[in-house]
């Protein structure tokens, strides 16, 4: 028996020195990158005015805006033992500083600093998926043992043991059943939209819903053994996993940051040696080489570009959350869909009605209607919804000594007649023979769900119901030919309605009966035959190949682990959007090449100039900077799309 919770007093909100903690610990990059450009800017303006002291505000804007950054690459330089790109700008703003280009030091922190803050808010946005998930995972379970029942974490049942699983709740750990029947809805694990009959012998999966009947099961694994644990450990593995693109930009930063450095400290004193430069010239002209080496305009190559993009994408109804994301996608060269909630709406609806009873069709399917009100299985509610356009919204008749035999249908009577509504096994056999030798012509092709109507020993009636292509589906799969993307449907479903699904969308293959783990194992062999690889889903059985895919791409009104997990979300659940991101992506990705090679072949000129004694420190500056904001307005003409 259960003790009696007792009520505690709510705890008070947080106070303000909390919430100003909770602020500074989300956005204090972002806060500090603001406000090291705010100050920038205002030592500017004071300077033309002449503002005596105007000038102190410059290492303000240093020591503010350059924290977080200089702290990253110092702790990154201990650990690693590596010099970094963050150490290179610092020192180039010092550079500055040093033959008093306040200015140009102070904008070079500010970019920088701007482009990790936005940087660690996409890092964060990736970090939310594993959360997603756990809020998924039952903690508890209902432990049955000498005929008492007790609630026990998860992590405490071990195989052998009894448990209780009631109707509504999600079940612990995977199992099978003792005594008892019920209806499981298992989207989250197979993707199948339809509920699945389970009675005793039948085996249940952690995470999926125990729907409509109570039963006892014995437990075959323990909670980190089961699926939806292994789901964890494969998005967890996935997304831990660096691209390859990233190991090569680190790769190139660190070599980058020792050749200017080098560069600097020869030029400090070589050319006097070599050349017979004044000490004063060969310091002067080690200074220009750190401020028109550093990487500012390579940078800004590819920030406002991606930001660009971003803020198109956010105005189309695509949330991208990161340029790197986008980056990826410009180099897909297939994209695999789940079917469930993705290619298809993820909720049947009836496609065909067939009445051969004395009552017109809408008398009947109200009557139908009527006794399926009571039942909470989605077929049900499709029929109900299925009514309410039919009749035009009227009125139910009342329905009663309904009674849901799970797994099979439901029983009612209306108006002093008794209905049945289910599958065939619910029917008696002549009469459903006799019902299909009058309605041959109309036998439902494999991928439909026939729920039929019987009442006074015959079958008199039946519906189609139908999980519907999305709209957007056909247009979207012909546009991603045409950009020569090899679309393949991935589906936890059987044979023939993947067959059915891909001759009705247009995909180019399919690859049926698939769980979460082997999704994610047929998106690997994916990525090594075609290099880049995305995935579009929309539930939790998808997390695992959304995580292992080079871009992963959920649908807005899918489950919160997918969107999580999710590289990009259509929130408009328009399939034509992967298509506008792919355009997107591919323009992007063609101003960032060409803005990099603008930015280094401008630095290998200054550098070039530099060394020949031909470029002086103001006209550096117009280079430098000039480079900077030709990439800035090149990268902002993707807000046009």
């Amino acid at each position: 028996m259960m003790q009696e919770a007792k009520l505690t007093t709510a705890p008070n909100g947080p106070t303000y020195f909390e919430r100003v903690q909770n602020i500074y610990r989300k956005h204090g990059e972002l806060i500090a990158a603001l406000a090291g450009g705010l100050l920038t800017l205002s030592a500017y303006l004071l300077g033309l005015l002449q503002v005596p002291l105007s000038w102190l505000l410059y290492p303000a804007a240093y020591v503010i805006g350059g924290f977080y950054k200089s702290k990253e690459g110092i702790i990154a330089t201990i650990r690693t033992r590596q010099l970094n790109v963050e150490l290179l700008m610092v020192t180039a703003a010092i550079g500055a500083a040093c033959i008093n280009h306040w200015l140009e030091g102070a904008i070079l922190i500010f970019i920088f600093a701007l482009s990790g803050a936005l940087e660690t808010y996409s890092t964060a946005k990736s970090t939310n998926a594993l959360a997603a998930l756990m809020k998924l995972q039952p903690e508890v379970a209902r432990l049955i043992a000498n005929g008492q029942e007790s609630i026990l974490p998860v992590t405490k049942i071990c195989p052998g043991d009894q448990i209780l699983i009631k109707p509504g709740e999600r079940i612990p750990c995977d199992a099978v059943i003792v005594t008892g029947e019920t209806t499981a809805d298992e989207a989250t694990m197979t993707g199948e939209s339809v509920p699945v009959y389970k009675q005793a012998g039948a085996t249940l999966m952690a995470g999926t819903m125990n729907l409509d009947g109570s039963v006892i099961a014995r437990v075959t694994k323990r909670s980190e053994d089961a699926l939806f644990s292994k789901i964890l450990d494969l998005v967890q593995s996935a997304q831990t996993t660096k691209a390859p693109t990233q190991l090569f930009i680190e790769r190139f930063e660190r070599n980058y940051v020792k050749a200017v450095l080098i560069a600097a400290a020869l030029m400090l004193f070589a050319p006097h040696f070599l050349f017979g430069w004044s000490w004063g010239e060969t310091v002067y002209r080690a200074m220009v080489l750190l401020v028109v080496a550093s990487p500012c305009a390579l940078v800004a190559s590819t920030t406002p570009a991606i930001l660009s993009s971003i803020a198109y994408g956010a105005r189309r109804g695509i949330l991208i959350k990161g340029g790197v994301h986008l980056e990826q996608l410009a180099s897909v060269k297939a994209i695999a869909f789940d079917k469930t909630g993705t290619l298809t709406k993820g909720r049947p609806e009836v496609a065909r009605f067939i009445n051969t009873s004395t009552l017109d069709d809408v008398a009947l399917i109200k009557r139908i209607a009527a006794i399926e009100n009571h039942s909470s299985h989605p077929l049900g509610k499709a029929i109900v919804s299925y009514s309410a356009r039919l009749s035009g919204q009227s009125m139910l008749p009342e329905a009663e000594r309904v009674k849901v035999k799970p797994g099979f249908g439901v029983v009612g009577w209306v108006h002093g007649t008794e209905y049945l509504i289910g599958k065939k096994e619910m029917m008696d056999t002549d009469a459903l023979k006799a019902f299909h030798q009058l309605e041959q012509p109309a036998i439902m092709p494999d991928d439909e769900t026939v729920v039929y109507i019987a009442s006074e020993g015959r079958v008199i009636g039946c519906l189609s119901l139908v999980d519907q292509i999305r709209d957007s589906a056909k247009e979207a799969i012909r546009t991603l030919k045409k950009y020569g993307i090899k679309t393949v449907m991935i589906t936890g479903d059987n044979e023939k309605t993947a067959a059915a699904v891909q001759k009705a969308s247009g995909v180019s293959s399919y690859i049926a009966n698939c769980l979460p783990e082997n999704k994610a194992m047929e998106i690997q062999k994916m990525n090594q035959a075609y290099g880049h690889v995305a995935m579009c889903g929309d539930g939790i059985n998808d997390t695992p190949a959304l995580a292992q895919a080079s871009v992963g791409i959920a649908m807005g009104a899918g489950n919160d682990a997918a969107l999580e997990t999710a590289d990009i979300v259509l929130m408009k659940n328009d399939l034509t959007r992967i298509a506008d991101s792919v355009r997107l992506s591919r323009k992007m990705s063609r101003i960032v090449k060409m803005n990099i090679a603008f930015a280094l072949t401008i630095i290998v000129f200054l550098l070039a100039t530099n060394f020949l004694q031909f470029l002086t420190m103001p006209f550096g500056v117009v280079g430098h900077e000039g480079s900077t904001i030709l990439v800035i307005l090149n990268g902002l003409r993707l807000l046009r799309g």
